[in-house]
């Protein structure tokens, strides 16, 4: 085709044309897909709206643009949050209303105590959940304060909202499944098929010793972001896709499953680069041929999506190393013992075969419950052990005290001042103050919201009283309002400009799309916008001065948390506790992560924090474990001198997490190493080979958490003033 076609054409043809179009449309061409359904949704709707004569049409608008996102299943579960969030609400406003009509002042502490708790509620319960809760505080606002003129007609106001909301939410979802859509689900298969790849070549790199402590801190907090990400993603699947709603228990256990495999690898990964360090070339070299057959298996997975065929074939090549390497462990340390290595370094060649072990166990169920999603069923399926976030009560109630205390101060002023525009500017920091709740840095959002709402004040005063007043028609009404909807779109596809764009969209609608009955009123349009300005910076300033969520007082209470997570690794209820553990100790890594952004220094203590919190947590579960599975036998029994000797160490590492401290991490070492001692003082009846002895595997874990201890990467090593003997072998 392309000989025939005249030589200025033949460009249509070639490759690199062809390549370019296809990258720009994976990227800025579905930003631009979006920007058209998000304005093809909210003229569909304006139109509707108007034609079944709805109250405010302006309303059914602004819920495109906030439900609409590029992904439909985002946009279900979004319109599903705000359905609830809006039902509850106008309920709670009806009552309020019934309740307080006659008392302003009591109807608005009542409102500003319920902004504050669904605030609150949106700080701790993120993702879509949050939304829910937004919703269902800034509705009752929004409903409430203009039906206090008029207490009469507020279930009717609530009614209309309800049906607005709904017509919205109708388009959106329609609009979003039937054009071009781009699917949740399809993102998911995508983001967990690149993961594994990626993580692959991350343990090969450290199999050889090749990887950089800044690319392996930067590959961890990749891999923490995408488990947080992915859980969402999970919840979100489940409203769009059937196949995937089939699969809901696997996906749920392949993230679970995949935080074990990093914490696992890391874990080893650490003790490896600690022998490295302390320059034990000997112990390494011993080490060294069983992790390099780990690292030539995972050459061909490396780099490259995993899909559910390879999968399989990862399994079968697992299965095969997992059965070959209890006697390639024998081979190694025989080999080893030929060199008459001391007792600690005997200690460390058992406690990396150990961690090898584990990892390649939970690898191989890893890549078994990946290869299971072939299946339309299967036993896999069933898993209990959910994704448990974890949120510092502390920070939600600092969001629902400093919302409820903008309400008060500015519902006080209202009342004070009789502004006509007061319960305008009352409202719309209702709204703010929800909607920058859940977000990182809800100073910086608010005001990127104002300044969104003052660019759309000056654009809606040119359209509302120099255009409105001589177009005719609704093609031409859309011919008008499409460029704003279009900047304002683009700008919320942009991360840096979100509260921008929200503004301008959510705002301009407010304020200057007409009504089916069209009021041109400059002076209450001018003090509108100046209420909503003023409202919008009153939460910006709030967010600054009342408790801000990205001060240094959360950093220390998200560390204080990570801290105590190893608390609850030692006293937690045993069941589930493994999966609940990784995840509330990587969420809160996240936020934690995420709050601190800008401040590189504490991101990084941070993460040590949760590197040393991982590795202890994980080996005292891992201890637990196989105490609960230990058999009958006098060697075993509660009262042996051991057992006694690892729960005093648990209470010493519970004191040394709570209040890390010299003395503290110098009786925490000193309890690890007396219940080191007393496991090697203990006969048992088994052969002494990891794979059969429940001693070897509980002495492995008691050594491995002493060097976690010892090593001076760790933020503990700031503590690090005991005995030479135990400064030398850390070092």
């Amino acid at each position: 085709m392309s000989r025939i076609l005249p030589t200025p054409l033949r460009w249509l043809y070639s490759l690199e044309w062809r390549r370019g179009f296809y990258d720009w449309a994976r990227s800025d061409g579905v930003t631009w897909v979006y920007i058209f359904k998000v304005l093809f949704a909210a003229f569909l709707t304006l139109w509707l709206a108007m034609r079944l004569e709805l109250p405010q049409p302006r309303t059914a608008m602004i819920t495109v643009f906030i439900v609409m996102q590029p992904q439909s299943g985002h946009v279900l579960a979004k319109s599903f949050y705000r359905f609830l969030g809006t039902l509850t609400g106008s309920a709670v406003m009806v009552a309020l209303i019934a309740l307080f009509a006659q008392n302003t002042e009591l109807f608005l502490g009542s409102l500003a105590i319920w902004v504050g708790l669904c605030t609150a509620g949106a700080a701790r319960y993120r993702n879509f959940r949050a939304y829910g809760f937004v919703l269902a505080g800034y509705t009752a606002a929004m409903v409430g304060l203009p039906a206090l003129a008029h207490p009469d007609g507020a279930f009717m106001a609530a009614v209309w909202r309800v049906l607005e909301i709904s017509l919205g939410i109708i388009c959106s979802t329609l609009i979003s499944a039937a054009i071009l859509p781009q699917t949740a689900s399809a993102a998911m298969r995508n983001a967990l098929y690149q993961r594994f790849g990626v993580f692959a070549l991350f343990v090969t790199d450290g199999l050889r010793g090749r990887s950089q402590r800044e690319a392996f801190e930067a590959s961890n907090v990749r891999f923490i972001a995408e488990a947080v990400g992915l859980e969402g993603l999970r919840s979100v699947t489940v409203f769009e896709d059937p196949h995937m709603r089939r699969r809901n228990g696997r996906l749920s256990r392949l993230n679970s499953e995949f935080m074990s495999i990093t914490t696992r690898f890391n874990a080893l990964h650490q003790l490896l680069e600690r022998l490295r360090s302390s320059e034990a070339d000997h112990v390494v070299a011993a080490i060294k041929p069983g992790l390099q057959d780990l690292a030539e298996l995972l050459d061909g997975f490396s780099g490259r999506a995993l899909t559910n065929a390879d999968a399989a074939r990862l399994v079968t090549a697992l299965t095969a190393y997992k059965e070959g390497l209890p006697a390639r462990v024998r081979s190694l340390r025989a080999t080893f013992q030929e060199s008459a290595p001391s007792d600690a370094e005997q200690l460390d060649f058992h406690t990396a075969y150990e961690l090898l072990y584990r990892f390649v166990d939970d690898l191989h169920s890893y890549a078994q419950t990946h290869a299971s999603l072939a299946d339309h069923s299967h036993a896999r399926e069933q898993w209990d052990e959910p994704f448990t976030p974890q949120t510092n009560w502390m920070a939600s109630a600092a969001s629902g005290i400093r919302a409820a205390f903008i309400l008060v101060v500015l519902g006080s002023y209202w009342v004070a001042t009789a502004w006509p525009s007061g319960a305008t500017m009352t409202l719309i920091a209702a709204a703010t103050v929800g909607l920058s709740a859940a977000t990182p840095n809800p100073k910086r959002m608010a005001f990127q919201m104002a300044c969104g709402t003052l660019l759309g004040a000056l654009i809606g005063f040119v359209e509302m009283f120099f255009i409105f007043p001589w177009i005719d028609g609704f093609p031409l009404l859309c011919v008008m309002l499409a460029p704003v909807i279009v900047l304002g779109s683009f700008l919320t596809s942009r991360p840096q400009y979100a509260g921008v764009g929200l503004g301008l969209l959510i705002f301009f609608s407010t304020g200057s799309v007409p009504d089916n009955l069209t009021v041109y009123n400059p002076y209450t349009f001018i003090n509108d916008y100046i209420a909503m300005v003023l409202g919008m910076l009153v939460c910006a300033a709030a967010g600054a001065i009342i408790l801000p969520p990205n001060s240094r007082w959360l950093w220390r209470r998200l560390e204080q948390d990570l801290r105590e997570q190893v608390v609850y690794a030692i006293s937690g209820k045993l069941k589930g506790l493994g999966s609940s553990f990784e995840s509330r100790t990587r969420d809160l890594l996240h936020q934690a992560y995420g709050l601190a952004v800008g401040s590189p220094q504490v991101q990084r203590d941070l993460l040590r924090w949760m590197f040393v919190v991982l590795e202890v947590g994980h080996a005292i579960i891992e201890l637990r474990k196989e105490q609960a599975i230990l058999p009958v036998h006098p060697a075993y029994a509660q009262s042996q001198p051991w057992r006694q000797a690892i729960r005093v160490m648990g209470r010493s590492l519970v004191r040394l997490f709570l209040q890390p401290s010299q003395s503290n991490l110098e009786r925490g070492l000193i309890a690890v190493d007396h219940a080191i001692s007393r496991v090697q003082a203990t006969d048992e009846p088994f052969a002494p080979h990891f794979d059969t002895s429940a001693l070897r595997r509980v002495k492995s874990y008691l050594h491995f958490i002493r060097t976690s201890l010892l090593d001076p990467q760790s933020p503990l090593s700031g503590y690090m003033k005991v005995t030479a003997k135990g400064v030398e072998h850390a070092a």
